[in-house]
């Protein structure tokens, strides 16, 4: 029973990065002949602005923005692949990505040239019918960094935008790219505070003359804003902050005084304050104004952050802000005095809806506490707040005040509580599709939870200090294992689903549950198909009617990415990039490889672009090898695993999983061979793998941590041995108990 338990508690939290092969920079390639006099006819490639993404539907054959138009509602008006021919859909090329990290790249398509990023912030420009890279861009990121984000060395994509690629690097640099020759044309730092640890995963958005990003990192120790910066110059427009920094300064501007008076008490800002905007920002040409999704508190628990109550603006909010000043025209908290990791950083779309009889302009998200909202986007109304998954955390949403309903049996100040969605959400930042005509949005849907526990130093001492080099979550993961065995009662499977979800009536219109939970992004088309990639590897297209499956595609390889549609020379193309990880690293899946594809064969990251009548096939890939060495165990306590296991949960699980179990691309400790292990220590405290990213971890532990920290590993690693041998016939966690 413990080992099931076990196994879905690894796959109910996660955040992470890991190691990876690295490669060198590339000199850009001039275009083929072929290419030159196509383009010839159109404008040059990369030279979009806005009004080419404003009547973007005028051009459906391309890919112009994140979301395809302003509007960011990701629906294709294509209809050459359709529900009748769809089943004649096969590869018509692919490119290998030279890594095995997480892939969430949308691809920007513009006259025949694709532009998409990998692993490490990297920016590839391709013909579209063939893949013939014609540059390559290389921000050089320093391996260290991978230490230093989230959750992998991720990179959602690029803005293409008056003949420039705009990227933003992992270790917070912004770079401008010329569209035609992939070198660089500016570079802008946007860390304020370098001894802070942030990051940016996100894609840019380029609107209104201006390049907008936001920065990751909460849990590492940030505090949240947005920037804008000149487009073409790379000159700083404008700055807002998220959430206020140090009460004894002054006010950077004048939302931060309002957002100070409902904060009290403690020293978030020491901490960090969280609110970070990582991932969804979206222009409004009708209102002139960007949308900032803010993210979670730092720590989690707002006992900590703020003991004497208060909202905490603007934490897990959508704020509205004028595109050429900065300044806020009006915002909305989903989640006031945030609690459980919960953010607004899940896309938003824009529409315009007739909600009670009335046309209304429109903004729509499903963010992680489960809740869909619709706002009117001219002033920030709440219009509708229907829960599209299962919430405990929540009764309701009061739709008087706009503020949930908390259950008040589930706060976890005094005990451990079992609390759905957990920090993986509802639904994440993984892309949705917007079908206006029907009145329906398509979008990955999960089941899941954990079980939140205050922090054992601040359980015991009534503070937390900022751990500098660390993650500040304010809850309990040194033990978790023993918590989520006590509360194993309350804990269900997490589940995973695809639904056509009615937002103004939160009806479903169908549902079609996967074999996993964590699963990728949706476009949906005019041709009547949904297309989704999954933890299995399958790339499938569904009706959009009814849920049908009319054709599936075995990428061996899970699948996190959203896909795009777009067309080049009369043919329509459907492309997806493959594997999996990011925010959560899966640790214990790799012992469901079925399931959990990139287990079973690795995690190999292609970029797959597929046609009517296409037939490329893939190289069959070679089972991983999964077998667990007999492990050479020391003569030791078990206080000293436990201790090892404190340290471990701490320190590395967020990379290489709970109970030590990794998914297939993040390293397996439990499979490190005796030469790996001899070299366990430098690896650790010396860093000999920083340049794969794995930076050493001597500041914040000693040689009797590492050491502790080893015996854990070799002891998990004998127990799955022996259990997988059949050997044993429960979990033998004697440490814990």
């Amino acid at each position: 029973m413990r080992a099931v338990i076990l196994t879905v508690v690894i796959a109910a939290v996660a955040v992470l990065f890991y190691y990876s092969a690295r490669y060198e920079t590339v000199t850009p390639l001039a275009p083929p002949l072929a290419m030159q006099e196509s383009v010839a006819q159109s404008p040059a490639p990369g030279m979009i602005d806005d009004k080419r993404i404003i009547n973007a539907d005028s051009e459906p054959e391309n890919w112009l923005a994140y979301g395809r138009t302003f509007e960011g509602q990701r629906f294709s008006p294509l209809t050459q692949v359709n529900r009748s021919n769809v089943s004649e859909l096969g590869l018509a090329w692919y490119r290998d990505m030279g890594t095995n990290r997480t892939s969430e790249a949308t691809p920007i398509v513009d006259n025949g040239v694709m532009y998409v990023t990998s692993a490490w912030s990297r920016v590839y420009a391709m013909e579209v019918t063939s893949g013939e890279v014609l540059w390559k861009y290389d921000p050089q990121v320093a391996g260290e960094f991978a230490r230093k984000t989230c959750c992998d060395v991720v990179n959602r994509g690029v803005a293409v935008y008056q003949g420039k690629v705009y990227v933003g690097a992992l270790d917070g640099r912004l770079h401008a790219i010329d569209a035609a020759t992939g070198e660089k044309v500016w570079e802008a730092d946007t860390v304020i505070d370098r001894d802070r640890w942030y990051s940016i995963t996100g894609a840019p958005l380029a609107a209104a003359g201006k390049i907008f990003i936001g920065n990751g990192g909460s849990e590492l120790g940030a505090r949240g804003y947005v920037s804008a910066y000149d487009a073409g110059t790379g000159e700083l427009a404008w700055r807002f902050f998220t959430v206020p920094g140090d009460p004894s300064k002054p006010f950077e501007h004048p939302e931060m005084e309002m957002a100070a008076s409902t904060w009290s008490g403690g020293n978030w800002w020491e901490i960090g304050g969280g609110g970070t905007v990582w991932h969804s920002i979206v222009y409004d040409p009708d209102f002139k104004q960007v949308y900032l999704g803010v993210g979670n508190g730092a720590p989690w628990s707002r006992a900590i952050r703020s003991p004497g109550g208060g909202d905490n603006l603007f934490l897990v909010s959508i704020v509205a802000v004028d595109a050429d000043t900065g300044r806020m025209n009006w915002y909305y908290q989903e989640v006031p005095s945030e609690d459980w990791d919960y953010t607004a950083t899940a896309d938003m779309a824009l529409a315009e809806m007739e909600v009670d009889g009335q046309m209304r302009k429109v903004l729509l998200q499903a963010p992680k506490n489960g809740f869909f909202y619709v706002l009117d986007r001219s002033n920030g109304e709440l219009l509708r707040a229907h829960p599209f998954t299962t919430v405990t955390w929540a009764t309701h949403v009061d739709m008087e005040t706009g503020r949930p309903v908390e259950n008040p049996d589930l706060h976890y100040l005094k005990e451990a509580k079992y609390i759905k969605p957990g920090p993986m959400g509802g639904h994440n930042w993984q892309a949705m599709s917007v079908d206006v005509e029907a009145g329906l949005v398509y979008l990955g849907v999960m089941d899941s939870g954990m079980v939140y526990e205050m922090d054992e130093e601040y359980v015991q001492t009534g503070t937390l200090k900022r751990k500098v080099g660390g993650w500040n979550l304010g809850i309990e993961l040194g033990k978790f294992a023993k918590t989520v065995l006590d509360n194993s009662e309350d804990i269900e499977p997490d589940k995973g689903y695809l639904k056509a979800f009615n937002p103004l009536s939160g009806e479903e219109k169908w549902v079609v549950e996967l074999p996993h939970f964590w699963n990728g992004g949706v476009v949906a088309t005019a041709g009547g198909l949904v297309f989704q990639g999954d933890a299995t590897g399958h790339f499938t297209a569904y009706d959009k009617d009814n849920g049908e499956q009319l054709w599936q595609f075995n990428t061996f390889s899970s699948i996190l990415a959203p896909p795009i549609t777009f067309k080049r020379d009369s043919v329509q193309y459907v492309t997806i990039m493959t594997g999996s990880g990011g925010g959560n690293l899966f640790g214990g899946d790799g012992d469901d490889p079925d399931t959990w594809v990139s287990s079973k064969y690795g995690n190999t990251d292609r970029l797959l672009v597929f046609k009517l009548g296409g037939t490329e096939e893939l190289p069959r890939p070679t089972l991983v090898d999964r077998t667990i060495p007999e492990q050479q165990l020391a003569d030791v306590s078990d206080e000293v695993i436990a201790a090892g296991e404190d340290a471990y949960m701490n320190n590395c699980a967020l990379c290489h999983g709970f109970a030590v179990q990794s998914g297939g691309a993040v390293p397996d400790l439990r499979r490190m061979n005796e030469g790996t292990h001899a070299i366990f220590k430098q690896i650790v405290l010396e860093g000999i793998y920083v340049s794969n990213g794995m930076a050493s971890f001597a500041d914040i532990l000693n040689e009797e941590d590492v050491e502790h920290i080893h015996h854990f590993i070799r002891a998990r690693a004998e127990e799955d041995r022996l259990m997988a041998a059949g050997e044993h016939e429960e979990a033998r966690l004697s440490w814990i108990e």
